[in-house]
């Protein structure tokens, strides 16, 4: 993965979502849609968000305890986090540009 394309576990996804605004994209290797979401993370969000946003992936596999308590119960599921809290959710493959204007509503509200 993009080295700006945070990679978290349950060990440090609550320091990582404490400030600021992070999307959170939950995935599996298994995944389909899941796969074509990294390129529009990798290649439209993060340059549109870059140094105002962090966005960042967890594996639903390794850190099942995270899915469960975001209540995640299909993949992708992609949460914007601000300063810890759950703005918005989007479940299924999202457009880059969505994306994007719902980073920017959290990083404006």
């Amino acid at each position: 993965m993009a080295g700006n394309l945070l990679e978290l576990t349950v060990a440090d996804f609550d320091a990582a979502v404490a400030k600021g605004v992070t999307l959170v994209d939950f995935w599996a290797t298994w995944c389909g849609p899941c796969q074509m979401q990294t390129p529009i993370l990798e290649q439209q969000v993060i340059p549109a968000v870059a140094g105002r946003a962090q966005v960042a992936k967890v594996n639903v596999d390794e850190a099942r305890d995270l899915a469960v308590r975001y209540g995640v119960k299909s993949i992708p599921a992609l949460f914007i986090f601000k300063d810890g809290q759950v703005v918005q959710q989007f479940i299924g493959l999202q457009r880059g540009d969505a994306l994007v204007k719902a980073i920017e509503a959290a990083l404006g509200a």
